[in-house]
């Protein structure tokens, strides 16, 4: 270190403040302390529990104390479930960042010292080496085979080897004379000297366009405050109606307002808000379980609408570490030999991914590594990034042996070849590189008489090539394969070459089919404006060498399209268009602390396969949850209509408040139990995205509602009316719930499905608990029409065993007639095939 602080003297402490105090700490942004009452707040300005506290508010006003109190436990309830799943997910987010070094070497006053990275400053001279993560933008001063690992930044998995500023310019936009804050330090030393700290770096820029991307409400989001309105305008008009109705017929004050309450009770399907909060947090508890940590729990089921998948390649589709692909023996070389050469030609302790993927290969053939390269060592020539090469002098077997690796183009320069071998090696080079792979030449020269002062001065013979790719990822082929089929197009965007991300996307079978690959490059998308973009996004399969900004662009246009965008990636440089995407999805374990902030869900095993099983959670998810809206809506009509009815037709008081509370109870843990519970559906993978706007009340499914409503209505009030004449109003009230009650467990089983039987064989534990819930409630309505307390108080009288059996019966009847609808459906599709 005498020698560096002799040139450079680096900053005073003085110069050190001064800057500091000018630029501010090397930090993204200042963390701001996040305030608990604001969380707890930001939870309860949710539309759904608006809505619950819009309803306890009712009851409340209304002189239900009791039911206005239930409905505060239960916004209490679910607000300590999104909250402990926010803490909990912070929590493990803490636990999965990878923070940059702590530490920087720096020149300071004309000695070398260490200094918390933050505390670094434009003008400082920092020394980096081998295994270090870069916490600054600066110059190259001087260099030592220094190489940097930039994938996170550039996309590219390839070393960037380093020159000495002032240098240019390498591929759009990165420069080789410089060091970028965020990239790892893989091989070599250098001097640099700090330009930009902070927010000012190209890590920072891109951390900025990461807090400007606005905060939109998902699909369900929206289509939640839709249905609050719909359903808050749809009781109060029912209200109105229903206390001016009995009034105007002659009922008194009282009654009227008794009515009103109770239609208004029966109108206001506060089961909605509990079906949605519930269905998504036990939802993102459950993706947790397989390794899908869910952010904002709202994304749960915006996975199941996505309609393109953007995915990045290093990192995502592959392993984002060079792997050797193959040994190519040239000029009558064995295998062997080119094996041993090229381990010769490496590190004994290796930083470099490739030097590594030839020890492992050497490794697996049977070469004793260890002993290889315990030969001595007389010269060493290290690697140069002006020649991209090195070679190892060593002393072995009697002789002395020089083993040489690099670019191909240099090492043929060393080598004596024939016009034939010649052309053979660049004819393989050439092959290999347009299979994407980055090869390096191996050389040797096994009798040396002497050791040259530079190697270029060497006389080497030729051993082959050696071929590396970035691997794909196991299993990324079977998922791209599941996406197809789910109707999800998945798009490349990387930052590497063409030749590289082709390679890549046919090994994956990414838009393979009837048509080539469409892609577009950087160069091309720069000359592109948004509307050109937007038109060629329609067959566009791979985009390569792409910058950050880029891919920013491209996820906004395909948004602009009407498409569910869902971004994948691991790096700094994906962090935008995470952000910008309808849900965004970072690598956990490789992903960088900007992409996992910036996410909606992280990837705990960064398996790109556990993103097909999450899209298949997200569809179940909405599936069970618009299953438990009709079962709500079909429960709510014989309900509601019988509050009605009863009064405009001058009968006795059917339903009381009370009345409709114990069919809450009732309905509350059915939808939100056993519906969540569901398996999804066989044909869940192979259905095409929902549509972008669509309700979750759809017209057919609002039919199907109102039709089966219709038929417990006409058998509940039309017993209702039967008994009546033969009996007490009591009586007849008992019925009346009895087949209320027992439709309503009914129901549960035939709308399980939309195509199978209701009974047909399904998951076992699902069974169980709903035979478990349906138990319960039968034992309650046993317990308060037999129990004289509990009957005096709900106005019930026990039933005989006869009128029970005629209840029954009338409740499969008017439930059960759906089964036949299936029946003639499945029978239609079955023609169909």
């Amino acid at each position: 270190m005498a020698e560096i602080t002799e040139r450079y003297c680096g900053l005073s402490a003085a110069e050190v403040e001064e800057r500091r105090g000018r630029y501010g700490r090397n930090v993204i942004a200042e963390e701001e302390g996040k305030n608990p009452l604001k969380k707890v707040l930001k939870f309860f300005s949710e539309p759904v529990f608006l809505l619950l506290i819009g309803a306890a508010c009712l009851y409340f006003f209304l002189g239900e104390p009791r039911d206005g109190a239930v409905m505060l436990i239960f916004v209490a309830f679910m607000g300590a479930i999104n909250i402990y799943q926010e803490w909990k997910t912070d929590r493990t987010l803490e636990a999965l960042k990878s923070l940059s070094s702590p530490k920087v070497t720096a020149v300071r006053g004309g000695e070398v010292v260490t200094v918390p990275s933050e505390d670094l400053v434009p003008g400082d001279i920092i020394i980096l080496s081998e295994g270090e993560r870069i916490s600054a933008d600066g110059d190259v001063l001087e260099n030592d085979g220094f190489g940097a690992d930039e994938s996170t930044l550039t996309g590219e998995s390839e070393i960037v080897w380093k020159v000495c500023a002032p240098q240019g310019k390498a591929g759009r936009g990165w420069r080789t004379d410089r060091c970028y804050a965020g990239t790892n330090a893989v091989a070599g030393r250098a001097v640099v000297r700090v330009t930009e700290t902070g927010a000012h770096t190209e890590y920072g820029k891109i951390g900025a366009d990461v807090a400007l991307a606005p905060d939109r409400p998902t699909p369900l989001e929206k289509q939640t405050r839709r249905l609050v309105r719909d359903c808050s305008v749809f009781s109060l008009l029912m209200l109105i109606f229903v206390v001016a109705a009995t009034y105007y017929r002659g009922g008194g004050i009282i009654e009227a307002a008794l009515s009103g309450v109770t239609i208004a009770m029966a109108t206001i399907p506060e089961e909605f808000p509990v079906v949605l909060t519930v269905f998504l947090a036990l939802g993102a508890w459950r993706l947790a379980k397989r390794n899908s940590l869910i952010r904002r729990i709202p994304s749960v089921e915006t996975l199941g609408a996505v309609t393109v998948l953007c995915v990045d390649k290093t990192g995502t589709l592959t392993e984002n570490r060079m792997s050797l692909k193959r040994f190519t023996p040239l000029c009558g070389t064995p295998v062997q030999k080119l094996t041993e050469v090229a381990v010769l030609a490496s590190e004994t302790n290796p930083y470099d991914p490739m030097e590594r993927a030839i020890i492992d290969e050497a490794a697996k053939n049977g070469i004793d590594v260890k002993r290889l390269q315990g030969q001595r060592l007389l010269h060493e020539y290290p690697f140069s990034s002006e020649s991209r090469m090195m070679c190892h002098i060593w002393a072995y077997r009697g002789k002395v042996l020089a083993a040489a690796k690099g670019s191909p183009e240099n090492i043929l320069k060393l080598c004596s070849l024939t016009p034939g071998e010649r052309e053979r090696a660049e004819s393989e080079q050439r092959r290999l590189a347009e299979e994407g792979c980055r090869v390096l030449a191996v050389a040797y020269n096994d009798d040396m008489k002497d050791i040259p002062e530079e190697m270029e001065e060497c006389s080497l013979n030729l051993a082959g090539l050696a071929a590396f790719i970035d691997p794909p990822r196991e299993n990324v082929a079977e998922s791209i394969r599941a996406c197809g089929g789910a109707g999800v197009r998945v798009v490349m965007i990387t930052g590497d070459n063409s030749v590289t991300a082709h390679r890549i996307a046919h090994e994956v079978g990414l838009g393979c089919g009837e048509k080539e690959h469409v892609m577009i490059s950087g160069e091309e998308l720069e000359k592109m404006d948004d509307e050109e973009l937007a038109e060629k996004l329609g067959d566009v399969t791979i985009f390569s060498r792409i910058l950050p900004r880029e891919k920013m662009q491209i996820v906004r246009a395909l948004r602009s399209r009407g498409e569910v965008v869902a971004m994948t990636g691991d790096g700094v440089n994906d962090a935008p268009a995470l952000k910008y995407a309808d849900i965004g999805i970072a690598m956990g374990g490789r992903g960088t602390e900007v992409a996992r902030e910036a996410a909606d869900m992280v990837l705990l095993d960064d398996d790109f396969s556990t993103i097909v099983s999450t899209i298949r959670d997200g569809r179940r998810i909405y599936d069970n949850i618009r299953k438990a809206m009709e079962y709500i809506l079909v429960i709510h009509i014989p309900i509601a209509l019988s509050a009605l009815a009863a009064p405009l037709l001058a009968l006795p008081v059917l339903l009381a408040p009370i009345h409709v509370v114990l069919l809450e109870l009732i309905i509350d843990p059915t939808c939100s139990i056993i519906f969540e519970r569901q398996p999804e559906e066989r044909d869940i993978m192979e259905r095409r995205p929902r549509p972008v706007g669509s309700p979750i009340i759809t017209k057919g499914l609002l039919g199907k509602a109102v039709a089966q409503g219709l038929a417990i209505f006409a058998a509940a009030f039309g017993s209702y009316y039967l008994t009546l004449r033969n009996g007490d109003a009591e009586h007849a009230r008992t019925f009346f719930l009895t087949v209320l009650v027992l439709a309503n467990l009914f129901l549960v089983y035939v709308n399980r499905s939309d195509k199978d039987f209701a009974f047909a064989k399904g998951n076992a534990a699902i069974d169980k608990i709903a035979w478990l819930v349906n138990i319960s409630v039968l034992f309650c309505l046993i317990v308060m029409s037999t129990l004289p307390q509990a009957a005096a108080a709900t106005k019930l009288q026990p039933l005989s065993l006869a009128d029970f059996i005629t209840a029954l019966l009338t409740a499969a009847a008017a439930t059960f007639w759906w089964e036949g609808v299936k029946w003639f459906r499945r029978m239609e599709g079955q023609r169909q095939l």
